[in-house]
């Protein structure tokens, strides 16, 4: 084994959308770093849906353009399509989504790692740790290189011992096309990590060239496009539309008459499935009252002819996948350009985890991404954001960046994961966070970046962009708190327009926005100065105005929560010393090794009884085996 001559700070393992963003983190902090992967021309590939965002997955984007992640600033620069969604619903469950033309996002995202200081790219396939003397050193390859590193930040995503299934017919692969890893899982499951197999799948790829569009029905973006990242200004890629089309009675017999050779029904798969995103076989099974089930056919780029049917991922035969497909209205002549699949994998368990991602069995090795059991690309990446930065303020010998349940869906994210474990493939959802209506999409440059640009990861020229839009939306709430309206004409012409005739004399703007039947576009209207203020102080102030009272309740929460969230657990607590527990109770608290109080209360099983008489122990100190 030859040793490379250079001892980096942080080497990243794969180059997948944690691994990217993990890679750019650390050298953006200063750490000497090196991106290693089994294929270089696969960076940031887009190995199931070409689109980012999408229902809480668009509120993790946001907060990792907020931190100073790249994500956002990607699909802004190459996205064919821009939605907003649940815009009839409240500010807390809006979200955006984009197409990405899938090449262009691969190939922009190269050319960043590959003009980022501090930060070699290196194609080879880690087969070990390596570790000596306890302490991990750093990583060997299949080629026969060794190379030295102070951390390591894996992210291998379904590479690992990956089974790729179509039918019956299985053959090993990371993703259609490219090799697995193998030794890795191997080497972690004898080190004591806790090794599970997940699965997840894709749909065909189809030649857009034989559907018929004319019977479908066409989705087009937002006009104008709104973008991700707080520091873009517009949209200037070329839009295309999406098409919906449904499943119909016939595509469903198909798919039953070929039940018996699917992998996922004929015993063959053993991983655990995404159950929030289910094969078409599946929901044909699961779901036998309906007639029909909805696809959106989107385009994979401006310059290629394939095509992505969304929610159609399947693991049948091919000679059932042709029949299938073409079942569906439109799609009566249609050409599979590449075949469904399936796709099995290992992971590690979460729990074994810190809150900063950094592994409890071995200091300095963090995982991200789908290796802790997540799947979908905003969930990776802000996983790797966070590994990176982490990696990163260890060699700096700084304290870990922890974000708590209140701060962002990032930190909602990781709880879940190093709390609970995920015994199937983990996805994002608003219904996860407690405090949801602080953690919106519109807020995340308020809530987390200050924390970017004291990191270094977000330049000196945005940071003063987010300043003077905070003063302004300050500002803005304090003019509109103390200007009266004196029912002019203006503003009676407006009153009387919207039907309302209750307001009276001296009544201030704060009060007119806080009613329901009065935006902030309409406030414009009758006030000069408001006209003048800029559309993204307008939302704030217009949000924060209307559900003060939500809001208020909600950071009163967080205020009574936060004495048990700060309250840190010793690593070498011995709970059997701790009297009161139940033997259950111990063995819990035992394998998860929580890092807080707040973690150890989210276990299941773990009663308010255990935690306070935990809590009692810790501030009495009467535990076995260390200090406080």
């Amino acid at each position: 084994m030859m040793t490379y001559d250079l001892i980096y700070d942080v080497i990243v393992v794969g180059a997948g959308h944690a691994g990217c963003e993990a890679a750019l983190a650390a050298a953006r902090m200063g750490c000497r770093t090196m991106l290693l992967t089994i294929n270089l021309d696969a960076i940031a590939l887009m190995s199931c849906n070409p689109a980012i965002g999408g229902l809480a997955k668009g509120h993790l984007v946001k907060e990792i353009d907020a931190l100073g992640g790249e994500m956002a600033k990607n699909i802004d620069a190459t996205g064919i399509q821009f939605r907003i969604l649940n815009t009839r619903k409240g500010p807390a469950v809006r979200a955006s989504r984009a197409q990405a033309d899938k090449q262009l996002y691969r190939l922009r995202m190269k050319r960043v790692l590959e003009q980022q200081s501090n930060l070699d790219l290196k194609q080879g396939e880690v087969t070990a740790l390596f570790i000596e003397c306890d302490e991990l050193r750093g990583v060997d390859t299949r080629s026969g290189i060794r190379f030295l590193s102070k951390t390591v930040v894996v992210t291998t995503g379904t590479f690992m011992r990956g089974l790729i299934h179509i039918g019956l017919t299985n053959y090993p692969g990371g993703r259609a096309g490219d090799l697995p890893s193998i030794g890795l899982s191997d080497q972690l499951r004898s080190l004591g990590f806790g090794v599970g197999r997940l699965k997840t799948g894709t749909p065909a790829r189809l030649d857009s060239r034989t559907i018929d569009f004319s019977k479908l029905e066409t989705q087009h973006g937002d006009d104008p496009p709104i973008p991700f990242s707080f520091s873009t200004v517009r949209i200037t890629m070329p839009q295309v539309p999406c098409h919906i089309a449904y499943t119909n009675q016939r595509s469903h017999d198909i798919i039953r008459s070929g039940l018996d050779r699917s992998p996922l029904y004929s015993g063959v798969i053993e991983g655990v499935g995404p159950r929030y995103c289910p094969s078409i076989e599946d929901k044909v099974v699961r779901f036998p009252e309906k007639d029909r089930h909805q696809t959106f056919i989107e385009p994979e780029g401006l310059e290629t002819v394939e095509v992505y049917p969304s929610g159609m991922s399947t693991s049948l035969p091919i000679d059932v996948q042709i029949p299938f497909y073409r079942s569906i209205l439109g799609l009566e002549r249609v050409e599979i350009m590449r075949p469904a699949y399936a796709i099995e994998y290992d992971y590690v368990d979460p729990v074994q985890l810190h809150s900063s991602l950094e592994t409890k069995l071995i200091r300095n090795l963090y995982h991200a991404g789908q290796i802790n059991g997540t799947s979908g690309y905003e969930e990776a990446a802000g996983q790797g954001l966070l590994a990176g930065i982490n990696a990163a303020l260890r060699v700096k010998d700084r304290d870990p960046l922890v974000l708590d349940r209140s701060q962002g869906y990032i930190g909602v994210m990781i709880d879940d994961l190093v709390t609970l474990g995920t015994k199937e493939p983990y996805r994002m959802f608003t219904s996860r966070a407690e405090y949801r209506l602080l953690l919106r999409e519109d807020n995340a440059d308020l809530r987390l970046r200050d924390i970017g640009h004291g990191l270094g990861l977000v330049p000196d020229h945005e940071y003063a962009s987010f300043v003077r839009k905070r003063e302004m939306i300050v500002n803005d709430l304090e003019r509109i708190a103390t200007t009266r309206i004196t029912l002019a004409d203006q503003e009676n012409t407006v009153l009387s327009r919207l039907g309302i005739e209750d307001i009276q004399k001296g009544t201030t703007l704060e009060h007119l926005l806080k009613r329901s039947d009065i935006t902030y576009a309409e406030l414009a209207e009758m006030d000069n100065v408001s006209r003048e203020t800029p559309a993204k102080v307008r939302e704030q102030v217009e949000i924060q105005t209307k559900y003060r009272g939500y809001i208020d309740r909600q950071l009163e929460q967080v205020e009574r929560s936060k004495k048990l969230e700060t309250a840190a657990i010793p690593s070498e607590l011995d709970y059997a010393a701790i009297k009161g527990l139940t033997s259950e109770v111990r063995e819990k608290l035992g394998k998860n090794r929580p890092d807080t109080l707040g973690q150890a209360s989210r276990i299941p099983g773990i009663t308010p009884a255990a935690i306070s008489i935990l809590a009692i122990a810790l501030k009495a100190n009467t535990w076995k085996g260390g200090s406080k």
